[in-house]
């Protein structure tokens, strides 16, 4: 495929935004979008700069090369069943569906496309720098990780979104929402799988709105890995003063690394005798972090730049490239594969085996 790719938006809020812009710094053209009505899709194309202000979304699919699915969770299936129908490539925030079964069977429609999903974090040359050092036997044997996300954006009871609604996000708010990057994240690193886990959730406020809240506000799991390893991870959107926490760190048996989001420039290595902090450069950096350190150091990288990269790796694939640690559907999957699991664990307060199914997901 030669020239810029042709990417279609499906959505018109936040994400549809942050799309947008690393569909353009990745070199594509944004050529439609479409909103939930005639109206909200004219005015997101007005704010956006798109041309089209796509009447279906089938017109959208026609006009496109890529299209990107950034609608309420309940339309990801169904979205971006008709995308990879019409042989197109997709990607589909996370999510990528409601239920580990839809998930699944998106895997099996999408297997003759490039089907993505934006587990963004894996894109700060950091996160990667970590992940290097895991792989080459820096840390030693692993031991333990220890992580959490935690945001205060669902704080009060006023605070209200769609997401909190079963029905448009499914039955996982917190854990759907942001812990599937956090699970995402601690297996990419540790190159490791969760096998078990126990979990509890909880629900800060029962009303939201006037309507009662069926979805949890924040949890708490142990796990263990394939091998051996012990987790420990928190989970909330309730943790007042944090706005986008999202640390893990990984020990081993002879050292840890820690990599906290919001300072995306700096890996912390833990030793017996001392400890320091690396700061991103790509002098220093391993071949796969240096590659996407694209400013030079002291300059700072931060969330646009990671989204950028995977919307460049993305289109790489499409172009027949194969972009290491590219998160596809069967990431997407697993993810709500652990979604479930947790879930489970919370109501039959017990321990759950999480299925080896999509084996190779990460490769």
């Amino acid at each position: 495929m030669t020239g810029a790719l042709r990417v279609g938006i499906v959505g018109g809020g936040f994400m549809a935004r942050t799309h947008a812009h690393a569909a353009r710094a990745a070199g594509a053209q944004v050529v439609s979008i479409l909103s939930s009505s005639p109206e909200r899709s004219a005015l997101a194309a007005h704010e956006l700069g798109v041309a089209e202000a796509a009447g279906s979304l089938a017109q959208l699919i026609d006009a496109s090369d890529v299209v990107h699915v950034t609608t309420p969770n309940r339309w990801h299936l169904e979205q971006s069943l008709a995308v990879v129908a019409a042989g197109k490539h997709v990607v589909c925030e996370k999510p990528l569906a409601t239920t580990a079964a839809d998930a699944s069977r998106l895997v099996e429609a999408a297997s003759g496309v490039v089907a993505t999903v934006p587990f963004v974090y894996r894109f700060h040359p950091m996160a990667r720098e970590a992940r290097a050092r895991v792989a080459a036997g820096g840390i030693g044997r692993l031991l333990t990780v220890r992580g959490a996300y935690l945001q205060d954006w669902l704080l009060d009871p006023s605070d209200d979104n769609w997401r909190v609604s079963s029905a448009e996000g499914g039955a996982s708010r917190a854990f759907g929402d942001i812990g599937s990057h956090l699970v995402d994240l601690v297996e990419f690193v540790t190159g490791d799988r969760i096998d078990r886990v126990a979990a509890r959730t909880q629900t800060a406020h029962a009303s939201r709105g006037g309507h009662a809240v069926e979805t949890e506000d924040a949890v708490a799991l142990v796990a263990s890995t394939a091998s051996g390893a012990l987790v420990s991870l928190l989970v909330s959107q309730v943790a007042a003063g944090r706005k986008n926490a999202l640390t893990i760190e990984v020990s081993g048996s002879d050292a840890t690394v820690q990599f906290a989001q919001e300072h995306p420039d700096e890996l912390w290595i833990g030793g017996r005798e001392a400890s320091s902090v690396v700061s991103r450069d790509a002098a220093i950096l391993s071949p796969d972090a240096a590659r996407l350190s694209l400013v030079p150091s002291g300059h700072p990288m931060g969330y646009l730049d990671a989204f950028t990269a995977f919307a460049r790796d993305t289109y790489a694939a499409v172009r027949g490239e194969a972009p290491d640690g590219l998160p596809r559907f069967a990431d997407g999957a697993r993810a709500a594969m652990l979604t479930e699991a947790v879930l489970a664990s919370a109501a039959a307060d017990t321990w759950i085996t999480v299925p080896a199914a999509l084996e190779g997901a990460h490769a």
